[in-house]
This record gives structure tokens, sequence and C-alpha cells, in this order.
């Protein structure tokens, strides 16, 4: 990612397997939970996962996809994610820096976690419009971030997704928020679950 908060931060968050306690807090396990059952399909061609940290989502993902994507700005996160995923041929872990460098060809899923408020609002401006033309015709955008202020952000996750609505021009097709967290999901195509599945 191209990111305002400087990648020495990230660098010494990952000195530790698992800086933001996503294998033992339950807000975490919980808000993957809530991530993955908003999914409007069961199963998805090619995913890519934006901001991997070390794996814990990933690997949920990769039993829900043909082929994916992980990618993260911190070496070392990236080394825990391949680790976390090893059992999982289809996925590659790779360290980039968004949107200055972008994986090639459309996908099913895109899923930009956590990431948004740690770019200035014109590179998510960026972001953003990248990510809509990266999506297939039925391709969905899921984005999650924690709502609380903290000093390495340039923004707030309320803002992130403020503009994140504004700059897509997508159909909002699902969305959760509490305190603590928002979670929305857009796509191009606005078929329901149901649709999708054929029920109506």
């Amino acid at each position: 990612m191209s990111a305002a908060t400087p990648s020495e931060y990230f660098d010494a968050i990952y000195a530790q397997d698992d800086p933001f306690g996503y294998r033992e807090r339950w807000y975490e396990a919980r808000k993957r939970a809530l991530l993955l059952a908003s999914l409007p399909a069961q199963h998805f061609g090619r995913v890519w996962e934006i901001g991997c940290s070390n794996g814990e989502l990933t690997a949920e993902l990769a039993t829900r996809c043909d082929s994916l994507i992980a990618t993260d700005l911190s070496a070392r996160a990236v080394a825990l994610a391949t680790e976390r995923t090893q059992a999982h041929a289809h996925v590659e872990v790779r360290q980039a820096r968004h949107p200055d460098t972008w994986p090639d060809g459309l996908f099913d899923l895109i899923v930009f976690s956590e990431v948004g408020y740690y770019l200035d609002a014109d590179t998510l401006t960026r972001m953003a419009h990248r990510l809509k033309s990266s999506l297939r015709g039925d391709g969905v955008l899921v984005a999650c971030h924690w709502l609380a202020p903290f000093a390495q952000a340039p923004q707030s996750g309320r803002d992130v997704h403020r503009l994140l609505r504004r700059e897509l021009g997508m159909q909002r097709v699902f969305g959760y928020g509490d305190a603590d967290v928002r979670l929305d999901g857009w796509a191009l195509n606005a078929a329901s679950v149901a649709q999708r599945a054929g029920l109506r």
C-alpha cells in the first residue's frame, strides 16, 4: 500500500507474531465471522485480500475460493501469512505497496480490511477507482474498518467508508455497523444472495 503511515511503523508492529491479537481476541474473531458470513456467495473464483497481516483472515478466505492473492506492505507480515497458509497451495502471499503496485487481471472478490485509514484521502481515492476497475462484472468489494481514532491513522474508519461510498459509485449490497467497526460490501451487480442462488 502507499501509506501516509511510515513503513517503519509496520516493521516495528510485526516484531510480534500477532500484534493485533487476531488469534486471541473475541473482537477479532467476531469481526472475521461477520465478514465471512456477509459474503454474498459461498465460493468465489479469484480473490484478492489487501492488508493480509499475519494471515488469520487469509486462511479462512482460502477455504472459500479457487485462488487467492494476499498482499501486505510488511515483509514480516508476508512471512507470517505465508506460514499461516502453507496448507493452501492456491494462496499466493506477496509484499506490495498499493496503489503503486497492482496485481494483473480481474477478481470475483476483493477484501479491503483495516487498511484504508492508513492512507491519505488522495491515495485512497486512487485506490477506490482502481479497485472498482479490478472487479469482474459480478464481483464484490468488501471493506471493514475499526472506527476509533488512533495516532498513526491520517483518517478515521468512518471517513474511509464515506469516501469509498462516494468514489466507487457502486451499489451497496450489505452492511453492518456498531460502535467499534464498519463493514460494507459493494457490487456492480446488485443481485441479492437469494437471486445469486437462483431462489428468486
